[in-house]
């Protein structure tokens, strides 16, 4: 009993098996969201500067000629919104990439199909070549799992539940390490879902104001200020309800996507505790 006290601390060590996410996740994605906004801000103050105030856009009164000078008119609210607005479609683009690289190569279903097979003949290694062609997220999470489950099958030291729990403490770690990968810049995302609409209300509401001191300047109604200020309050009205669903659209698109990858790693996960229970 004394001799095997060393050999027992050193199983509940348990160190974790090297090249097994030690490194965090390696899903591909913009880590600060902050450049992308200035970015974005800067590339609509451009665009509300020297194409839609351009000459070319008005006509002598300076009264708008297109819809490019209408929206100018929108006034300053307008870059805020424009802002908003590409950080929306630049991030759910961020998503898309980040989001195929986690769901690796290959169909998932298939991929989870094939390690159970590989699991009910015990062949571990045909399990991790099958990681090692997907990629991916649910791939790490399972490579992950199936290097734990060779230690618990090779461990004598363990009792069957300290295995079992061994091995669902890993899969929970591994998870939990590539998660927040999945989900990075969406709770920005989930954000401009309400602000893009409240700063174009905010807009709407500036129009509006603009409108009615034309109507209650003395005299005549300045019919140019009137137009002026409907323009601005549509104008603004408009980016705020495109950004707003835009966001939304976004948001519950890719949300379902992460739901998807984490149901697929959940079944996997309690393939592998299940099948070693089973087996041992």
């Amino acid at each position: 009993m004394e001799a095997q006290k060393p050999n027992s601390g050193a199983a509940a060590a348990q160190a974790k098996p090297k090249n097994v996410h030690d490194g965090g996740s390696n899903v591909r994605g913009i880590k600060n969201a902050f450049l992308v906004i200035v970015a974005c801000f800067i590339v609509a103050v451009c665009l509300f500067m020297f194409w839609f105030g351009a000459d070319s856009h008005f006509d002598e009164a300076g009264h708008p000629q297109d819809l490019w000078g209408t929206v100018y008119k929108g006034g300053f609210i307008v870059p805020i919104l424009q802002t908003l607005f590409l950080t929306v479609i630049v991030l759910s683009v961020e998503r898309w990439i980040a989001l195929s690289s986690a769901k690796g190569k290959g169909n998932i279903s298939k991929f989870v199909a094939g390690v159970k097979a590989c699991l009910k003949k015990n062949d571990i290694a045909g399990a991790q070549a099958l990681c090692k062609k997907q990629k991916g997220s649910v791939a790490a999470v399972v490579s992950a799992a199936l290097v734990r489950y060779e230690e618990m099958d090779k461990n004598t030291l363990l009792t069957k539940e300290q295995k079992i729990a061994t091995l669902q403490k890993e899969v929970e770690e591994a998870t939990a390490l590539e998660m927040p990968a999945l989900q990075q810049n969406l709770p920005i995302v989930a954000t401009l879902t309400t602000l893009g609409t409240l700063v174009g209300l905010l807009g709407t509401v500036m129009g509006m104001i603009k409108s009615f001191q034309a109507l209650a300047a003395s005299g005549a109604p300045d019919s140019t200020e009137l137009s002026t200020g409907i323009s601005e309050a549509l104008i603004n009205t408009a980016f705020g309800i495109a950004t707003g669903a835009f966001a939304v659209i976004s948001y519950n698109f890719y949300t379902n996507k992460i739901d998807n990858l984490t149901y697929a790693i959940d079944e996997i996960g309690f393939s592998i505790v299940q099948t070693f229970a089973a087996t041992h």
